[in-house]
């Protein structure tokens, strides 16, 4: 292991240079074709129904591959958890194939395998997604299971015990990366209070929970007026309509209210160094962050290309400064995460100990210009070539597309929204860009969150004159 890194470690900044002497050596031909068509994603035709109850269902007959993917969004995620215990959404999802009334653990996986699927699960901030994908000649059997697992979950103590013991072992694992330090830092100082804040649950919080609790958790969140169903693949849509409203038809609503949704958040991003102390580290993990506009939002698309621009491409203007010019990092990059009320912009980036400061420097100028410079036409056009490429590969899978679609309703968006994404952002233009950087993009507006040697941190932060507290 010792040698290979050692080989690596030799070999990429030995490529790189070499790509930069070929690049100063031998320019691109002038006279190279110009770029194809670009193809928006375009989206399955999707039909609504809602049962009685209340449960949505989102039809997408695609004939040809015979599987089925089903995905069942549930309102009510990691936000919704209550206030002592932070990530209980992370246990509930993690033991809800766990036994039923009628099925042990055992015989779910088996019926699933049977059915050519197994079970998956997530836990977001907003919502809990659970999904199979079947045979379509198993798509009944496969339904049967599902619909079982959403009505009769019944956490058994001893399955229940099982997942807290690995679940805090996982939360062990975690802790040992400085990119989940990083990441559960920056959402707790950009959140501070508010429920988004929580992204994993707390040793204490695992070793607290209780198979009882799960079940009052499960009571209160699973109900069909607050749950939608997605089918996408080979299906006929008239027989699948039929199998849900035999299985799921019958599942009451309670009487009391749902989990309230979660509100929008009040106050801006805090200007300043929150730092997370990681004994001898050789790096600095840099991550800086702050709230811009989420999904369904006018402000969303150029968000997305100036994102592209500023560093969530490989061409971006951080990556050409900080890894191609600098060699300050070898992997930086940016990304929106949405959540339904808020996304957060977040920009990353693992520097040597030596350039923290300097490293720190050029992120802040690269988005001082992203707030006062309108990109070019060829930044704009690759960043919407980028995005629109990137979303038409995530988006070739039926897994992918039901999960998608889950999400947006759990935004409160139309199922619309998948096959117009794409086309707004090829409508951005330079000006939306330029407008949103004013916004959101300025380094004043950014919190700051930085993991590694504290007296490195301290001093390579020094002459920024910024406030720098340890994280929460």
């Amino acid at each position: 292991m010792m040698r290979r890194a050692l080989t690596l470690w030799l070999f990429v900044p030995l490529c790189l240079s070499l790509a930069r002497a070929a690049e100063k050596e031998k320019p691109l031909p002038k006279d190279l074709p110009s770029y194809g068509p670009l193809q928006p994603f375009v989206a399955p035709q999707v039909t609504p129904h809602q049962l009685s109850n209340g449960l949505t269902l989102w039809l997408a007959p695609r004939p040809g591959f015979p599987k089925v993917s089903l995905a069942v969004a549930v309102r009510g995620g990691k936000a919704a958890d209550p206030k002592g215990g932070p990530g209980l959404s992370v246990l509930l999802a993690d033991t809800l194939d766990q036994g039923t009334k009628t099925r042990s653990a055992r015989e779910i996986a088996e019926e699933l395998q049977a059915a050519g699927g197994d079970f998956s699960r997530d836990a977001e901030a907003d919502d809990l997604i659970v999904s199979t994908s079947v045979l379509s000649s198993k798509a009944e059997a496969g339904l049967t299971v599902l619909a079982d697992i959403l009505q009769n979950a019944t956490f058994p103590d001893s399955e229940v015990a099982l997942a807290k013991r690995n679940a805090a072992d996982r939360l062990r694992s975690q802790e040992a990366d400085p990119f989940f330090l990083t990441s559960r830092a920056l959402v707790r100082a950009v959140f501070g209070d508010h429920p988004y804040s929580v992204i994993a649950p707390t040793q204490d919080s695992i070793a607290k929970t209780t198979a009882e609790e799960l079940r009052r958790e499960y009571a209160r969140r699973f109900r069909p007026d607050q749950v939608a169903l997605v089918a996408v693949g080979d299906f006929d849509a008239g027989t699948l309509t039929g199998w849900v409203e035999s299985l799921l038809g019958k599942w009451q609503t309670p009487a009391e209210p749902p989990v309230p949704a979660v509100e929008k958040p009040s106050q801006a991003a805090p200007h300043a160094v929150f730092y997370v102390v990681r004994p001898e580290s050789v790096q600095t993990t840099i991550a800086v962050g702050t709230l811009a506009p989420t999904r369904g939002e006018a402000e969303y698309p150029a968000a997305q290309v100036g994102v592209a621009i500023y560093g969530g491409m490989f061409g971006s203007r951080l990556t050409l400064n900080i890894r191609e010019d600098k060699g300050y990092t070898y992997s930086p990059f940016a990304y929106l995460s949405p959540r339904r009320q808020v996304a957060v912009f977040q920009s990353w980036a693992p520097v040597r100990n030596e350039v923290t400061g300097a490293a720190l420097n050029e992120m802040n100028y690269e988005l001082n210009r992203m707030a006062t410079t309108a990109p070019t036409e060829d930044e704009l056009t690759h960043a919407q070539r980028y995005l629109t490429g990137t979303r038409v590969i995530e988006l070739q899978s039926q897994d992918a597309v039901a999960a998608e679609l889950a999400r947006l309703w759990v935004f409160g968006l139309s199922a619309e929204e998948l096959g117009t994404e794409t086309a707004r952002i090829q409508k951005v233009t330079a000006k939306d860009v330029e407008a949103v950087g004013a916004k959101y993009f300025s380094a004043a507006r950014q919190t700051i969150v930085m993991v590694g040697e504290e007296k490195v941190i301290k001093d390579q932060v020094a002459p920024f004159a910024i406030e720098t507290r340890l994280s929460p």
